[in-house]
């Protein structure tokens, strides 16, 4: 298949974050060199629409859009049969779904997703949460976090707690290694969620070494060699046993793979605090 300079479109008269999240997702499933991928938000006009679909129809692209105003959601959809263009209802199914299963009607009002309600509020707290206790910076977010994750240098605790974040769940992260004595705050939360993460050791010497060339430094190091990696993974699943948390493989594991198993882990208690 030719891959390159694949062009796709995402289009919303809110912000767009929910479709692009849907094309990101799809994405991964096909060997993609080169992929263009354009957001185009807050779309009011049906002069946008017709532009857009020019745009997709010149590059040999295709759209995903989320459009809940009925004339702009039929204009996408007339405008691309007319141009030729593969145009994606993302939002469109599963709002029909809703209004044949339970005979009500959408409020058709674009960007709801972002309303400033209190699930918002939270999100906003548990990303600050997770910043500020991130990569154990102050270990006293180790007692008021609600999951707490531990594992060895670059096992993707930091883009898992932010990603749980987004969730509206407070998360801390401590790295372990073998010359840190493991935090008193560690061995006795109040309440909470602990989870360790792991990774075959050749796959984290890549991440490692790929992380020392990003930052200017030898790849050879210490740091990226399997034989350190291995001596810090068994000092870390020493502390997991002895915690008796759950362990998590994330070798091949996105974090979102990851960060929705361990969310679906946290008990009713301790999620009902982030509802």
């Amino acid at each position: 298949m030719n891959n390159q300079n694949q062009h796709i479109y995402v289009c919303s008269d809110a912000v767009g974050e929910t479709a692009e999240a849907v094309v990101k997702a799809a994405m991964r499933q096909f060997a993609f060199n080169q992929v263009k991928l354009k957001r185009y938000g807050h779309i009011k006009h049906e002069d946008e629409i017709i532009a857009i679909v020019d745009e997709a129809a010149r590059t040999g692209g295709f759209i995903a859009f989320t459009l809940v105003q009925p004339e702009l959601c039929e204009m996408m959809k007339e405008e691309a049969i007319r141009r030729g263009v593969r145009a994606v209802d993302v939002m469109g199914p599963m709002m029909q779904a809703f209004v044949d299963t339970f005979n009500d009607s959408p409020k058709q009002q674009p960007g709801l997703l972002h309303t400033l309600d209190d699930a918002y509020f939270r999100k906003i707290d548990a990303m600050e949460f997770a910043v500020k206790y991130d990569d154990g910076k102050d270990m006293r977010g180790l007692q008021l976090a609600q999951v707490v994750l531990i594992g060895v240098s670059r096992t993707s605790k930091t883009p898992i707690c932010i990603y749980m974040a987004h969730k509206g769940v407070r998360a801390a992260n401590l790295p372990l290694v073998p010359e840190m004595n493991v935090p008193s705050e560690l061995k006795v939360r109040p309440d909470g969620l602990i989870v360790g993460l792991t990774m075959d050791p050749e796959k984290l010497a890549s991440i490692r070494s790929e992380r020392l060339i990003a930052m200017g430094l030898p790849p050879g190091s210490r740091y990226a060699s399997v034989e350190r990696i291995e001596e810090e993974i068994v000092f870390a699943q020493s502390v997991m046993k002895k915690l008796g948390c759950e362990v998590i493989d994330v070798t091949n594991k996105a974090v979102e793979e990851t960060a929705g198993l361990i969310l679906s882990r946290i008990p009713e208690s301790i999620a009902s605090t982030s509802s």
